[in-house]
């Protein structure tokens, strides 16, 4: 991620791209070409824009946030040296408009070229890093679009350091130019992050579609059986949702730290920095956070609650309906888990009970609701107040609780016919396939009722309650009890014969 900044791509004259929603004439071009400083920890962007003749000031935006890191990161506070000139090198006029917007004054013949830095020295999966050897581009934080004009096609090109050999992202690159990456909009753009240097890559085929690792530390990956791992918890999600909603996939695993994030159809995570990992339950607690990230792309990349798209990369996604993109997420970690055999049934238990020991004996519930812990989570995303388990829940600990409350009772009031996965089906098909629109909060408890077979105030009610829920009365009739000593979800010892065949469909003996 650094040193000098090398040659441009070559001015293009503007040109009719395909976009997302299919063929449109757009009346310029943006071509990127971004080199790394890597004493100082600095991407060196430069932004070629050939607009038509005459087409006077450009406002370019970045954005504020990125999709799925729900806290307001202000990429430009790491920005600096914005200048802009024409072709020949001289300078033209320019100046800020608000906190992510600059309006560039374009030369006659339409062509400007724009350059500045993005300091890069951050480890969490939301920024971007410059090292020696390595780096990783977080693209939101990085590359700017005109403004009010997100689907535009945007082509990127990396000048590499002279030593390093790879690149890697879910964006491919451009036939025949291994460096230079194009993206039908800038929303694909923000959502294919890259992995740039020297480190471990594994190219295979799964079922028929293509898959990239590229993993920074990567020592013991070869001996855990992490990729037939991976490849189960792959062929469970498709099993479960019936398709697979991607061309390729690439999963970037960095080194040591903490976080991971999903994207369309790559994820990006922080690791242990080994796949040798301390002891199992650490190293079943990494294929749940992989298996978190990859179901992700069914559960709020195509599944996704109606405020969070079209994306407004300027302010707050606000939304009711976290608890569903991330908190069921959470249930389906557990789920998948074990409907892919890749944990035993106490592993999967212990990663459930894991997220329930960290809300359930606090008095934070009393406060604060699942529901309403979707809106606050911009406020609370890295809010380590003191008094935090006091005042407050969080939906990644409660939600798949719920989720596992929800689904028990679909099940049991429909005899095993129909269960949560039903209702995750019918959103994928009815509103990522069929209407290609996100839901309405009354939509999806619309399929909740419609899976569970009448209405269902009581399930709501566990969304909105700040009372104590009696979480027995749910999961007796699975085989399930409370352990309030360790508060830990447990096997009951000598369960009755439905008893047992609930614990069977739950794949939990």
């Amino acid at each position: 991620m650094r040193i000098t900044r090398l040659s441009l791509i070559s001015l293009l004259c503007a040109a009719a791209l395909a976009s997302c929603g299919g063929k449109k004439e757009h009346s310029y071009r943006m071509d990127y070409t971004v080199a790394m400083d890597t004493v100082g920890h600095y991407l060196l962007v430069d932004l070629d824009l050939s607009m038509a003749p005459g087409s006077g000031a450009v406002t370019l935006n970045m954005p504020r946030w990125t999709p799925g890191y729900y806290e307001m990161l202000d990429y430009p506070k790491h920005l600096c040296d914005f200048s802009a000139a024409d072709p020949a090198g001289k300078a033209v006029a320019w100046e800020k408009s608000g906190m992510n917007r600059w309006v560039v004054s374009v030369p006659d013949d339409g062509r400007v070229r724009v350059s500045y830095r993005i300091y890069a020295n951050r480890r969490d999966v939301g920024s971007s890093r410059v090292e020696s050897d390595i780096a990783f581009v977080s693209p939101a934080g990085v590359f700017m679009h005109v403004d009010g004009d997100l689907q535009h096609p945007v082509r990127v090109r990396f000048d590499l350091p002279g030593n390093w050999e790879k690149i890697s992202s879910g964006l491919l690159p451009v036939e025949g130019t291994p460096d230079t990456f194009q993206a039908d909009d800038f929303d694909r753009l923000y959502d294919c992050p890259f992995l740039l240097g020297n480190y471990y890559t594994c190219d295979f085929e799964h079922e028929g579609h293509p898959y990239h690792f590229a993993v920074e530390t990567p020592e013991g990956i070869e001996e855990s059986g992490f990729r037939e791992d991976f490849c189960r918890i792959v062929s469970a999600a498709t099993r479960m949702m019936g398709d697979v909603p991607y061309d390729n996939y690439c999963l970037i695993h960095m080194g040591a730290g903490g976080g991971g994030l999903e994207h369309w159809n790559s994820q990006a995570c922080y690791t242990d920095g080994t796949y040798r990992f301390a002891d199992r339950g650490r190293q079943v607690s990494f294929l749940a956070f992989t298996a978190h990230e990859y179901f992700h792309l069914y559960n709020v990349k195509c599944i996704r609650p109606a405020e969070l798209w079209p994306f407004n990369y300027d302010t707050e996604a606000v939304t009711p309906m976290l608890w569903v993109s991330e908190g069921l997420t959470c249930y389906y970690e557990f789920r998948l888990l074990r409907t892919s055999g890749v944990a035993t049934p106490d592993e999967a238990l212990a990663q459930l009970s894991g997220y329930f020991s960290r809300y359930a004996p606090y008095e934070g519930q009393r406060h604060m609701s699942l529901r309403q812990s979707s809106y606050d989570i911009w406020l609370n995303f890295m809010n380590g107040d003191a008094n935090e388990r006091d005042v407050r829940i969080n939906y990644y600990f409660k939600g798949p609780v719920v989720g596992l409350l929800m689904d028990i009772d679909i099940r049991r009031h429909t005899a095993q016919e129909k269960s949560l996965d039903d209702v995750m089906r019918g959103l994928y098909d009815r509103y990522y396939k069929e209407l290609q629109r996100g839901f309405t909060e009354e939509e999806f408890w619309q399929e909740v009722e419609k899976a569970y077979g009448g209405p269902v105030p009581h399930l709501r009610a566990l969304v909105n309650t700040t009372e104590n829920i009696d979480y027995d009365a749910y999961l007796k009739d699975a085989g399930l009890y409370v352990d309030t000593e360790s508060w830990a979800i447990r096997r009951v010892e000598n369960p009755d014969p439905a008893q047992i065949a609930f614990l069977e469909r739950l794949e939990l003996l």
